[in-house]
């Protein structure tokens, strides 16, 4: 987490940017390959940070993701041993990093997801995975409001 330089926009409008982003790509293969290439831009999660209590459950790949508060902001770090889960939890920290507790809780994560049409694109099991990273960073900004 070394940018720790707090968004200038709101989470709607980053979110209506990915949205756009999805769109300009067509089909399911490109937009994953794209959720890829978020994750191979994550900065590496410290050695110290890839602890149990930092995994996410519910998740078919080891997902870390920690959390720290600085200036009534929350910043995350994340890393996941999985390209495809990696990417995910990158396009959630695009989303949520830097932002108040406040803003986290009151945005509509899975109306968010499934105007990028996330779920509907991932099997099952990593729709859940996602669904865990999102209830994970909703958990921090509850857990400090």
């Amino acid at each position: 987490m070394t940018d720790r330089t707090p968004p200038t926009d709101t989470l709607d409008q980053t979110l209506a940017e990915l949205a756009e982003d999805f769109d300009l790509l067509g089909d399911w293969e490109q937009r994953i390959e794209y959720v890829i290439e978020l994750g191979k831009g994550l900065a590496p999660l410290d050695e110290a940070d890839r602890i149990e209590a930092n995994k996410v459950p519910g998740c078919a790949a080891q997902v870390w993701l920690a959390t720290t508060q600085d200036d009534g902001r929350l910043w995350f770090a994340a890393d996941s041993d999985s390209a495809l889960s990696k990417g995910n939890i990158a396009l959630l920290l695009k989303l949520y990093s830097g932002r108040t507790p406040q803003e986290i809780a009151a945005f509509d994560a899975r109306a968010a997801l499934d105007r990028l049409g996330l779920p509907s694109a991932l099997t099952r099991q990593r729709a859940n995975g996602l669904n865990s990273m999102v209830g994970r960073i909703r958990e921090a900004a509850l857990a400090v409001q």
